[in-house]
């Protein structure tokens, strides 16, 4: 069964930086579309990065442009956001998702905290 599981969240002032991970099992990984989403409290979950299957193409939302890059290395299954010039607003609960089999599928999700 498809499983995700992100880690590498944490607390970090602002200005700072994070990795985050997310490691994939289940589905043959090197064919597929990553993503990352993210929900803030009271929020919509928001996507904020995809990275295409062989990891030439990379899409970000307007709000992390700049800041954040999405990479991947099938040969581990793990697709990777590099999060840096984080900010307050970043705060949220970080998914990593991958459409697969006809539906989403969903980490547990990691809790990013930007604060001083």
């Amino acid at each position: 069964q498809v499983q995700l599981v992100e880690s590498g969240g944490g607390l970090v002032q602002p200005g700072g930086s994070l990795r985050l991970s997310c490691a994939a099992s289940g589905f043959t990984f090197s064919d597929y579309v990553m993503n990352w989403y993210r929900q803030a409290p009271g929020k919509e979950r928001e996507l904020v990065a995809s990275i295409s299957s062989t990891g030439l193409r990379t899409n970000f939302a307007d709000s992390v442009k700049g800041r954040f890059t999405i990479s991947r290395d099938n040969a581990k299954n793990t697709v990777y956001l590099q999060m840096n010039t984080l900010k307050p607003e970043d705060t949220a609960v970080y998914y990593c998702n991958v459409p697969a089999f006809g539906r989403d599928y969903w980490g547990q999700g990691t809790q990013v905290t930007v604060s001083s």
